[in-house]
């Protein structure tokens, strides 16, 4: 059992802290002493082995031995859900950006689009001109090694326009120390006749750290064995990956890989790839035509998100991928308002 180290009789280390607390409040129009700070622990804290879990209103938090390794926000006052925060499985440092230059709106890994239908579901413009809502969010399935996040979200404007409905399905599990995957299932409702002429801003998106990025000195590769943002950009692969050696840590070299199920949008979707580090797998911004979705249909969707150490070839992500593939071979999705069989 943890013990309580606190004394009757100030010590310096008390005073210290003492200070150091005032110093950090005294803003705030109140003061804290070490009496008032939290117990300390000279063990483990309980029930921090393994895999853990925080759950508030707005946002999702898995952690590893108590560190955190996924941290999904969903405030009702974001411009969108997102993964703020997927840590490296070796370094523990962040694989995503949250705001980094250029581009500041981009938020980790998020799903997005602008425009659609008159609004604006991606950029930091106000959310009057177009807002993804979370409405619920709960973490389900807890086992030893894996957990499931669920989100349902409502795609509103400010105009009283609401397009689109979803749910979100993230099942998190740590493979091993090298590795961890999360397998995403997004099930997206039209409430109103959707249609697209162009979107290069869409849809599934990832925005890497920036030691990962090709401009800050990292890689990125296919599964087609194009490298770079100028021989990925524009053609269809089944994964794409950032990769590189950790700026904070230069002995370790991670990166994250994202799966694209051949089934997404009815076709083999081309790569949106940025050199800064951004990338998603979207047709919207390469359409030869006017992509729709009718009032009443669902669009289907699945991705594979792999937290790596190592590269894509020594981290096995093409095996891994197929094994993803294969585990939802044999699913019937309803892709723009017509059953269609998984290939095998």
């Amino acid at each position: 059992m943890p013990k309580n180290r606190r004394s009757e009789s100030p010590s310096r280390r008390d005073v210290l802290l003492g200070a150091t607390s005032t110093a950090l409040v005294i803003g705030s129009g109140w003061m804290l002493n070490s009496r008032t700070l939290a117990e300390d622990f000279n063990e483990p804290v309980p029930d921090s082995k393994g895999l853990s879990t925080y759950l508030n209103s707005s946002q999702a938090m898995i952690r590893w031995d108590n560190h955190a390794v996924l941290t999904y926000r969903a405030n009702a006052a974001l411009k969108y859900p997102h993964f703020s925060l997927l840590a490296g499985p070796v370094s523990g440092l962040p694989l995503t950006t949250d705001s980094s230059l250029p581009y500041p709106h981009h938020r980790g890994l998020w799903l997005g689009c602008d425009p659609l239908n008159g609004g604006d579901y991606w950029s930091d413009g106000p959310l009057a001109t177009g807002q993804i809502r979370s409405e619920e969010l709960t973490i389900e399935d807890q086992g030893d090694n894996g957990v499931t996040i669920l989100n349902r979200c409502r795609w509103v404007h400010g105009e009283g326009s609401n397009p689109l409905r979803d749910k979100r399905k993230f099942c998190f599990e740590r493979i091993n120390s090298q590795l961890s995957f999360i397998d995403v299932h997004l099930e997206i409702e039209a409430l109103e006749d959707i249609l697209i002429r162009e979107a290069k801003h869409s849809f599934f998106a990832l925005r890497v750290a920036a030691d990962l990025a090709p401009s800050g000195g990292g890689n990125i590769v296919s599964s087609e064995g194009n490298q770079g943002a100028e021989h990925t950009h524009g053609r269809p692969a089944r994964w794409c990956s950032f990769y590189g050696r950790r700026k904070k840590c230069p002995a370790v070299v991670e990166g994250i890989s994202i799966f694209n199920h051949p089934d997404n949008f009815g076709c083999d979707c081309p790569w949106f790839v940025r050199a800064y580090g951004h990338m998603s797998a979207s047709p919207f911004g390469f359409l030869k035509k006017n992509w729709t979705l009718e009032r009443g249909r669902k669009l289907d969707l699945r991705y594979g998100v792999a937290l790596h150490a190592g590269n894509p070839n020594t981290a096995k992500i093409q095996p891994l991928y197929d094994g993803w593939l294969a585990k939802h071979a044999s699913n019937t999705v309803e892709i723009i308002g017509r059953k269609r069989k998984k290939r095998r």
